[in-house]
């Protein structure tokens, strides 16, 4: 969405929401083509009638109240002013967002307000808890192929040495988001078309799951290109929260970055030796009895003591995100790792998503190939796009 003329209160109301949430992020104070100028952001600070309302870009603008100007409140999710309600200058905190609205002071870089919508920093709080919990119970996994006829995408769901597939339907409603190449941050994905999707893809949904777990309605989609690897690690740098690994698949050294954002966790022995057992037994069992039924290999699992893998694709991942972090201290020169990376720029090291130390059963009992099947569910944080 471009700021610029606007042609009708429906069009203005649609800008703010799309502002508020983070739609249409803004440099800095802007002037449309009508002369007013703007900025949306975050109230840094608030001094009588004077207000610093800081960017998502980080970019500071002074604004300064004027006389008469109109307050008003909007929820986060609404789409028409005609929802807002009145709001007075004292009404607004700091970490508010807000649409200020108004003409340049006489510097060409401070605003005179005429206007301010405003969306509670509380509201706003509680509606990302709530989207959090939506995307946490939401459904993730590999895009097997897309039908534009259909609107459905087909997801391959991650299970420990299985997979099934789950259709996620959308709509001219839904809304399609796409990491960046070399980030893991959920809230700098970027709005893109359905076009950017392709087979091999991470794909995460929140929405509605259907009766049975085969379909799901998407409300939004997050989706991105990232790499599998795994490997033994070469040395560590703890000064830069970096470490070198040996990708066994390319059998080359790969430089891996730990940012704020990456999930680090060592997984405990018998647990490790759990999911070897489970991968060594069904790769058997698909070799010796190619029709053994889903209720078979539940009963063999049982025998042999392996963990349970549950009955939604997410929960293995949510059971990982839910084990207690690691850090680099924790890693030491030979052990091996499965890891998620960015799909990087082809310059500067790849940003570790998710890295799994203690791993050494699952490495060695493993078939060929299935390190990527059982770590690509987890790419997209342990569950759930994080929204910090």
């Amino acid at each position: 969405m471009r700021i610029g003329r606007e042609k009708s209160p429906a069009a203005g109301s649609v800008l703010a929401l799309a502002m508020f949430l983070g739609c249409c992020p803004v440099a800095g104070a802007t002037q449309a083509a009508t002369g007013v100028a703007r900025v949306v952001g975050t109230i840094q600070a608030i001094n009588g009638k004077s207000l610093t309302v800081l960017s998502d870009a980080g970019s500071p603008t002074a604004v300064t109240v004027e006389d008469g100007a109109k307050f008003l409140q909007i929820e986060p999710g609404k789409t028409d002013l005609k929802d807002a309600t009145p709001l007075t200058l004292a009404d607004l905190q700091l970490g508010d967002r807000v649409l200020v609205r108004g003409i340049f002071a006489d510097d060409g870089k401070a605003i005179r307000a005429a206007s301010v919508i405003a969306v509670k920093k509380a509201a706003l709080a509680e509606k990302q808890a709530h989207e959090r919990a939506e995307w946490q119970r939401g459904m993730g996994g590999l895009v097997k192929s897309i039908d534009l006829s259909a609107s459905t995408i087909s997801l391959t769901t991650n299970g420990i040495g299985s997979s099934k597939e789950v259709l996620v339907h959308f709509t001219k409603d839904t809304i399609f988001r796409r990491y960046a190449a070399d980030s893991t941050r959920f809230d700098a994905a970027r709005v893109a078309p359905l076009t950017e999707i392709q087979p091999g893809d991470q794909l995460r949904a929140r929405g509605t799951r259907g009766e049975g777990g085969a379909e799901f309605s998407a409300a939004e989609i997050v989706s991105g290109k990232f790499r599998s690897i795994a490997g033994t690690v070469l040395s560590i740098d703890a000064a830069n929260n970096a470490l070198t690994v040996q990708d066994l698949a390319s059998k080359s050294a790969v430089t891996l970055r730990i940012s704020g954002e990456s999930q680090m966790r060592k997984l405990p022995a018998q647990f490790a030796e759990g999911l070897a057992a489970r991968l060594k037994n069904q790769s058997n069992a698909a070799t010796a009895s190619p029709t053994a039924t889903p209720h078979d290999q539940a009963a063999q699992n049982s025998q042999q003591g392996t963990p349970p893998q549950g009955g939604r694709g997410g929960d293995f991942q949510q059971m990982i995100a839910r084990m207690p972090a690691a850090t680099l201290s924790e890693l030491q020169t030979g052990d091996a790792v499965m890891v998620v990376t960015t799909q990087g720029n082809g310059k500067d090291p790849l940003t570790v998503i998710t890295l799994l130390g203690g791993v050494e059963p699952i490495l060695r009992s493993s078939p060929k190939g299935s390190q990527e099947m059982i770590l690509s569910p987890w790419s997209l944080g342990g569950g759930e796009p994080s929204g910090n």
